[in-house]
């Protein structure tokens, strides 16, 4: 039994070693050799059937790594186009809405209601129902009493009845300009209407008129996470020129909506220094002035105390309207000091008051507003008299044949004053005389008075500092009653007419001293001399040849 399994076991195990391996017998016949053929030929057959197998699954290796190489490739470049698709997406997207909202807040700027300029600088001009009524508890205008012939003409501007043209509201410091404005833009609760006080530096000015419109001028754009370059490396004029733009946009928008002109008022238009980069301020605002009076889009309000902005707006203008705003006419202002004192103090006050505080202060709206809560009235112009006074002394006040030559610059401008103040004290004297006074300020007209001081310029240095006034027709006064006063009272001072004269004098002196050369000849031994001859081509040339010789 155990026999035949052996035997069965090694039948079974020789036909799987000649599969496997070659077997060589010791002894070769012919019968092994051809045993041993076959098995060579099987074992080389094998082999090469296992090198063709492996050449191809080499190829197939190479195929598949290009494969996933490319596919990396395509994955890693739609990876970098879809991050780039998707930034530029969301950049341009917020750029969008960035504009949107530009346009949208300065929409509302124009909306009804006041900006928070209006709120911290006119809050008398609140809405009482509105969430700062707390600031609108006292009287709306301390002046308000007084009536004005002007506030007609004001309101059609500030409502945008009166169309296609821009205006200068010109006139002295203190006689109701803002005051007339805020209360029109009262009158329509600020709808369509937005109001910035200028600034001589370009810069503030830029940020004042960013303030009143509600825009940033860019300064809020994040397009620089977007590796977008914001728009704000730029000049105040450029940023004041692409507000004006945005603005533009709005009144195109408001046009078609309502019918009516946006209203830009620019208040202390003369603190815009008179320089180059002024005049370039001045000079943009009023090119886009003309082209929206023209378009009937924007209505721009200039308000001015001085006479150079007239000047240079005049120079190129075409649809400018001047609104002169001067002082109250004697009979209004009787009837009003008189009906307000009534009405607030229960009192009748005799017309012989009423004329000496008239005569004294004249129609002038802030020296009204402070006399007629006062409860002398007297003694408050008196006050206010003597302010004026010490106002032109310590300003223009002459230093007489003592001079410093030093103070030749400030003293040209103060001897220049007092010759035409005594001018024009002169003046209302001989009116006086002859009868023709009629209350008024005496007048000189401007080319006179730039005569008088013997330099065109030196008027608008008086002009800015409120000593003289030039109206729009040119005509030079005192600032007003309380100072035309005070230059009587300064020029009828005895010896002023001396003092002046002195001061003259004493300015020719230092003048002629500077041009005065003096020349040193040092060469000359003791007692010598020099001769000099003078040589001139004919008896009117104005050329000389001077020659000296030794004696």
């Amino acid at each position: 039994m155990v026999a035949r399994t052996i035997g069965r076991l090694n039948r079974l195990r020789v036909p799987r070693l000649r599969a496997n391996r070659l077997v060589i017998p010791r002894q070769v016949d012919d019968k092994s050799s051809k045993g041993t053929v076959l098995s060579a030929s099987i074992g080389s057959s094998s082999e090469k059937s296992s090198r063709d197998r492996h050449g191809a699954d080499d190829k197939q290796g190479e195929g598949s790594s290009w494969k996933a190489g490319f596919s990396k490739f395509v994955e890693g470049s739609a990876t970098a186009f879809g991050s780039i698709l998707v930034l530029g997406l969301a950049g341009y997207s917020y750029h969008l809405y960035y504009k949107a909202h530009v346009l949208r807040k300065m929409e509302n700027a124009f909306a009804v209601g006041y900006s928070s300029v209006e709120l911290a600088a006119l809050s008398r001009h609140v809405d009482p129902a509105s969430p700062h009524s707390e600031l609108a508890d006292r009287n709306f205008e301390d002046n308000d009493w007084v009536p004005r012939n002007e506030q007609s003409i004001i309101d059609g501007i500030v409502d945008g009845t009166i169309q296609g043209q821009y205006h200068l509201i010109t006139g002295e410091k203190g006689t109701g300009k803002t005051s007339m404005l805020l209360r029109a833009m009262r009158r329509i609760g600020g709808e369509g209407v937005a109001m910035f006080e200028a600034h001589g530096d370009p810069e503030i000015f830029r940020v004042r008129l960013g303030k009143a419109l509600d825009f940033e001028f860019h300064e809020d754009y994040i397009g620089s996470l977007f590796s977008f370059k914001g728009p704000r490396d730029t000049t105040a004029l450029l940023d004041i020129e692409r507000a004006f733009n945005k603005m533009e946009k709005i009144a195109l928008k408001r046009k078609e909506q309502v019918g009516k002109p946006l209203v830009l008022i620019i208040t202390g238009a003369h603190l815009v220094r008179n320089d180059e980069d002024g005049q370039d301020l001045l000079e943009l605002i009023q090119q886009r002035a003309e082209l929206w009076a023209d378009s009937h889009l924007v209505t721009v309000v200039f308000v001015s105390d001085d006479y150079w902005t007239l000047e240079r707006l005049m120079w190129q203008a075409t649809r400018l309207r001047v609104t002169p705003v001067h002082d109250i006419s004697r009979d209004t202002v009787l009837k009003a000091l008189r009906e307000f004192r009534a009405e607030k103090y229960s009192e009748n006050v005799p017309t012989s008051i009423l004329e000496q505080v008239y005569d004294k202060i004249g129609g002038r709206l802030s020296f009204l507003s402070r006399v007629a809560k006062s409860p002398d009235m007297i003694k408050t112009c008196n006050a206010l008299c003597e302010r004026e006074k010490l106002w032109l002394l310590s300003h223009y006040w002459i230093l007489g044949k003592d001079l410093d030559p030093g103070g030749e610059t400030q003293q040209d401008l103060s001897s220049a004053a007092m010759l035409l103040a005594k001018a024009l004290v002169d003046k209302e004297t001989a009116m006086r005389k002859n009868g023709t006074y009629d209350g008024r300020l005496p007048q000189i007209p401007i080319h006179e008075a730039r005569e008088i001081m013997t330099n065109a310029e030196w008027i608008k240095e008086h002009d800015h500092y409120n000593i003289f006034t030039i109206d729009s027709d040119g005509m030079v006064q005192a600032d007003s009653v309380a100072m035309q006063n005070a230059m009587r009272e300064v020029c009828s001072r005895e010896g002023f007419d001396a003092h002046l004269q002195a001061t003259l004098d004493r300015l020719d002196e230092i003048e002629s001293l500077q041009r005065t050369r003096e020349l040193t000849l040092k060469d000359l031994r003791e007692y010598g001399e020099y001769k000099a001859t003078i040589h001139k081509d004919g008896d009117f040339s104005p050329t000389a040849i001077i020659s000296l010789s030794r004696k």
